[in-house]
């Protein structure tokens, strides 16, 4: 299974794993946990207790209008997550390249007042 690999402070890479349970827990540091922040069949898979263990925060997940409405903590992955289908599939040529550049900038986050920015990291 192709999968695109997000590290904090990195840009992300591909690779290609067999999709174990344990392969993946691997990826992320711990218990996987599935999120479906975007309207394509993708799954957004992290570590479950990365903000609780403090995990580096490595990208923020923005909403319709552009507002951050969380950050993700510690190695991510990206793969297919199809509808009609109980398991996870290689992303597409397109689905890696439209990834990769979403997420290509490592990013910081800065606090002012009450508001949480993110900002890109310059290389």
């Amino acid at each position: 299974m192709e999968i695109l690999i997000i590290e904090p402070e990195k840009v992300p890479y591909t690779k290609t794993i067999n999709g174990t349970l344990k392969e993946m827990q691997n990826i992320v540091g711990g218990t996987i946990q599935v999120l479906y922040p975007f309207p394509e069949e993708i799954a957004l898979v992290c570590n479950d207790e990365g903000k609780l263990t403090g995990l580096p925060a490595n990208r923020g997940l923005f909403d319709e209008s552009g507002e951050l409405y969380d950050i993700i903590c510690g190695t991510f992955f990206i793969c297919g997550a199809p509808v009609d289908s109980d398991n996870f599939t290689s992303l597409t040529q397109e689905q890696s390249e439209q990834f990769q550049k979403r997420f290509n900038s490592p990013e910081m986050f800065v606090r002012m007042g009450n508001k949480l920015l993110c900002l890109p990291m310059k290389g």
